[in-house]
């Protein structure tokens, strides 16, 4: 399994809307992406630390791999 990549919340949304997230909402400082019924929560850092990027590719439904390939 590769690591996981230092990246933005921005580089994160920008991936995931690749493959049918949308932002639905904001509050404060963390934004909800949603695609059906999954809906996941992003905060808004210049760099997500590795434990919140691994849990927010898990929720998502991609692998490690996946998620890499779509930035």
């Amino acid at each position: 399994m590769p690591k996981l990549p230092v990246v933005s919340s921005d580089e994160v949304i920008k991936a995931l809307s690749k493959i049918g997230f949308t932002v639905s909402s904001q509050r404060g400082s963390h934004v909800k992406l949603r695609k059906g019924s999954l809906s996941l929560i992003v905060p808004m850092h210049s760099e997500l630390g590795k434990g919140i990027l691994g849990k927010i590719i898990k929720q998502s439904g991609l692998t490690v791999e996946e998620f890499i390939e779509l930035l």
